[in-house]
C-alpha cells in the first residue's frame, strides 16, 4: 500500500488514524500530531509559539485585541499543519486565560470562524489530569508516592499536602513546563534549547537554588540573550523560579525529575486509549520525532 509522506519524515498509512493535541495556554500555543505505536506514539509534526494570550488580562479582565490577533495567527499555523498531516482525531483545549476572560466566548467563536479550530475550555482538574497523564511515564512505578507540579503561564497545579513524606525522602517530585525545563537547559549549558537533552533529567535542590538566584540577579537583557531563555520568556522565568522556590519549601525533596511534556501528551494518550477501549493509558510515548 502506498504511504503518504509528511513533514517530519515518518510514513503515515492513509488508513491509519492521525491524532492531534492542541494546548492553548496563557502564554503558549502548542500542537502535537502523532500516530500510535505499540509503546505509545510517533510524532508526525509539532508546533510551539509564545502568544501571550493572557497579557493584560489581570488588569482588564478581558483578552486584548493584540493578544487575540497573535493567538489566531498561531492557530492558523496549527490548522494548516493539521490539514497537511491529515489529522482525523483532534482535541483542542484552552486553559487559564480563557477560563478567566469575560470575552472568552467571543474569542472562541472568532477562532472557530477564522481558523476552523474548535476550542474546549477545560477546568483546572482536567488540566491537571491531562498533564499528569502526559508525564506519568517518567515516574518510578516502584515508589508509592509522587508529587507532580506544572508551573504554567497562568495556572499552577500541585496537589495533596504530603510535606512530611517529602521530608522523609519517600516522595518523588516531577516538574514540567517552561520554568523547570529552562533551569535544566541552563544547568546543562546548552548552546540552544534541546528537548531531547532536557526531558527526563534530574535537578538537585542545590542546582535549583543556585540557578534561580543566578536568574534573579541577571538583567532582562542578559536573560533575553541566553539561548535557553530568549526575549519571550525573559520576564516570565523569574516569576516561575519564585513559584518553584515556594514549591521546594513546601515539599522539601532533595531532587526532582523534569519533563518536557504535559497536556498535549496527555491528550494524545487519552484519545488513543479511548479508541482502543482501554480504561487508562500506561504506555510510554516514544521520544522520536520531537523537535530538538
Amino acid at each position: 500500500m502506498r504511504l503518504r509522506p509528511n513533514p517530519r519524515g515518518l510514513p503515515v498509512n492513509p488508513g491509519e488514524p492521525v491524532y492531534g493535541a492542541l494546548d492553548l495556554g496563557t502564554n503558549n500555543c502548542r500542537l502535537l500530531v502523532a500516530t500510535p505505536n505499540r509503546h505509545g506514539f510517533d510524532v508526525v509534526d509539532s508546533f510551539s509559539r509564545i502568544v501571550r494570550l493572557g497579557e493584560g488580562l489581570q488588569a482588564s479582565g478581558e483578552l486584548s485585541e493584540a493578544a487575540i490577533e497573535r493567538t489566531i495567527s498561531a492557530l492558523k499555523v496549527c490548522a494548516a499543519k493539521l490539514e497537511r498531516t491529515g489529522t482525523n482525531r483532534l482535541r483542542s483545549v484552552a486553559t487559564e486565560a480563557c477560563r478567566r476572560a469575560r470575552n472568552c466566548g467571543t474569542f472562541v467563536e472568532r477562532v472557530a470562524e477564522e481558523t476552523g479550530v474548535e476550542l474546549e475550555i477545560i477546568d483546572t482538574a482536567e488540566e491537571a489530569r491531562l498533564a499528569a497523564g502526559g508525564c506519568a511515564p517518567l515516574l518510578d512505578q516502584r515508589r508509592a508516592r509522587a508529587l507532580m507540579f506544572d508551573i504554567g503561564g497562568g495556572s499552577t497545579e500541585a496537589r495533596h499536602h504530603i510535606a512530611d513524606e517529602a521530608r522523609a525522602g519517600r516522595v518523588q517530585m516531577l516538574g514540567s513546563s517552561g520554568t523547570v525545563t529552562t533551569v535544566v537547559g541552563i544547568r546543562l549549558d546548552l548552546p540552544k534549547y534541546q528537548r531531547r537533552a532536557v526531558d527526563g533529567q534530574f535537578l538537585e535542590r542545590t542546582d535549583i537554588d543556585r540557578i534561580s538566584e543566578q536568574l534573579r540577579t541577571m538583567t532582562y537583557a542578559e536573560r533575553a540573550a541566553h539561548p535557553c531563555i530568549g526575549a519571550d520568556r525573559a520576564d516570565l522565568v523569574v516569576v516561575g523560579c519564585a513559584i518553584l522556590a515556594a514549591i521546594c519549601r513546601l515539599w522539601p525533596a532533595e531532587r526532582l525529575r523534569v519533563g518536557d511534556r504535559g497536556v498535549r501528551e496527555g491528550i494524545l494518550l487519552s484519545l488513543m486509549a479511548a479508541d482502543r477501549g482501554a480504561p487508562q493509558v500506561r504506555s510510554t510515548p516514544a521520544p522520536g520525532g520531537y523537535p530538538a
